[in-house]
């Protein structure tokens, strides 16, 4: 049963659901399916807790105050008050909070009990098993972007037509090619990159070729989507102090003479940038690009999730590592919660690079020692972050603010609480000369202990 299915049974909107599952913490896969088939825990959950869903819809719905707020849910104002300032969201003039604010999310976040819901969700669902991992709220934001999509009454209900062209934008690193790939999955669109070499003219079969005659051939397939890296670069806007290369210009008037077309065809094109801030505006305009998605780098509790995935991922329960983990509680995320809270705005890339470094580091120490009970102590866990961090340099850290004013600027309303986090996880490196690698060799861990 698709989710939508299931709301008009309850007489609960889709919306509220799927605020619930981010409010409650609930991982995707227990409760739906990229396509948003609802799992049977969570269809069995709603319907037996359909009234709570109901009054968590019509709190959902409610414009309160912290007084109100506190009343609902019995709990002290200053907790209340301070839960939010953690969480910041919209507010209106006349202290009223915006309808987005959850009385029992916020109950939930302070140790309300809800063991009815646990009780069906948490304890199941396998690290290696997840789809991915966090980024619920840019899940569902997408989701709701390809509504059209999905729900083709939308059109007929209330005219609003499929996208043509959708923006994944932020920094090197962040999962923009990921993106597109799930975005192929949700609608069910065969996934087809762009080629830096379609661009131009060239020979295939000894027969000239070139960008309009791929993207004719593209349209004549059955539901595609076309994913063309460096976006902003390829669609840059014509001004005096750009140097725009001619095939890119040749590309730009060839998608805009087609772009029109694409809905009719189902062709759905996804470009991935690194800022949305020189892209010309033509490309932008209603009809054509108009969805900007933002990719935001991991927060805090994200990469402890995404080390201890990547830590953990193919390794069999007897294998060295895996044990050397269990005996250390790193195959557990607490233990990685402390070296991922110093990875400020690392890009899944980083995280990569700093789970290879480690793995090499802790094979290294157990040749040594050759005990599976070796201790994953901070000299490995930090060498591995000096590892990591090399690729944190001031160019990254400039296309990090650079990314946080194109999102205040396009998504500021959706995605604030991320906006947030990662402001105040920059500023950290304002007062702090960015991290360089050590020069010089270093040979063991000895040597590391003697520094």
């Amino acid at each position: 049963m698709k989710l939508i299915q299931l709301a008009k049974e309850l007489n609960v909107s889709a919306e509220a659901i799927k605020q619930f599952i981010q409010d409650f913490d609930l991982d995707l896969i227990d409760c739906i399916s990229t396509n948003f088939e609802v799992k049977e825990d969570f269809e069995k959950f709603a319907r037996e807790n359909v009234d709570f869903l109901k009054q968590y819809e019509e709190d959902l719905d409610e414009n309160k105050t912290v007084e109100q707020i506190a009343e609902t849910i019995n709990q002290p104002k200053d907790k209340i008050e301070k839960a939010i300032e953690e969480n910041p969201s919209n507010i209106f003039d006349n202290g009223f909070f915006r309808s987005s604010i959850s009385s029992y999310g916020i109950d939930q976040k302070l140790g309300g009990n809800y063991k009815f819901v646990y009780n069906y969700f948490g304890n199941k669902t396998k690290l290696q098993q997840r789809d991915f991992i966090g980024y619920r709220d840019l899940f569902f934001y997408i989701s709701s972007v390809l509504e059209p999509f999905l729900n083709p009454q939308q059109i007929k209900d209330w005219g609003i037509n499929r996208p043509a062209g959708i923006i994944l934008y932020g920094p090197p690193g962040s999962g923009k090619i990921f993106w597109a790939n799930k975005i192929a999955e949700i609608i069910s669109y065969k996934f087809k990159e762009v080629k830096k070499h379609y661009l131009g003219t060239s020979f295939v079969d000894g027969n000239e070729t070139n960008f309009n005659d791929f993207l004719v051939k593209m349209m004549k397939e059955d539901k595609v989507l076309l994913f063309l890296e460096d976006f902003d670069e390829i669609m840059m806007a014509r001004k005096a102090e750009n140097d725009v290369a001619s095939c890119n210009l040749e590309s730009q008037e060839v998608i805009l003479h087609y772009i029109s077309k694409f809905e009719s065809e189902e062709v759905l094109m996804v470009g991935s940038a690194n800022t949305v801030a020189d892209i010309d505006e033509e490309i932008l305009a209603p009809g054509r690009f108009d969805v900007l998605v933002p990719v935001f780098p991991p927060n805090a509790s994200e990469r402890s999730e995404i080390i201890l995935y990547s830590m953990t991922k193919n390794l069999d329960k007897d294998s060295l590592l895996f044990k050397i983990l269990k005996n250390n509680k790193a195959d557990k995320i607490p233990f990685w919660n402390n070296i991922a809270s110093k990875m400020k705005v690392f890009s899944n890339t980083m995280l990569i690079d700093f789970t290879q470094s480690l793995k090499k580091r802790i094979k290294n120490r157990y040749q040594r020692v050759k005990n599976e009970k070796m201790v994953i102590d901070e000299v490995l866990l930090n060498g591995a972050l000096r590892d990591a961090a090399a690729k944190l340099t001031e160019e990254y850290l400039t296309q990090i603010a650079q990314f946080l004013n194109d999102v205040i600027i396009n998504n500021l309303d959706d995605f604030q609480m991320r906006i947030h986090a990662l402001k105040s996880e920059l500023e950290t490196y304002q007062a702090v000369e960015t991290p360089r690698r050590e020069i010089g060799f270093q040979h063991n861990d000895e040597h590391e202990n003697k520094k």
